[in-house]
């Protein structure tokens, strides 16, 4: 009788912890707001190209060299 007893209690146990779990371990999902980024703007490009202030230089450089009077 004691074995039926306890038997009884364990299933009664398990169907209440069973039913108490039915939800499950996850938790609720929640909608996450869309949000929308703005393009960065884009700079103006510059009027001259990247070459010529380089090439103005090494130009000067060589007339200061070629100028100068070494004689």
């Amino acid at each position: 009788m004691t074995i039926r007893t306890t038997l009884a209690a364990a299933a009664a146990a398990t169907m209440i912890a069973n039913s108490a779990m039915a939800g499950g371990f996850l938790a609720a999902e929640t909608e996450v707001p869309i949000v929308q980024i703005a393009p960065a703007p884009v700079a103006a490009a510059g009027s001259l190209p990247g070459w010529v202030i380089p090439a103005v230089i090494v130009a000067a450089l060589v007339g200061v060299a070629v100028a100068s009077d070494d004689s």
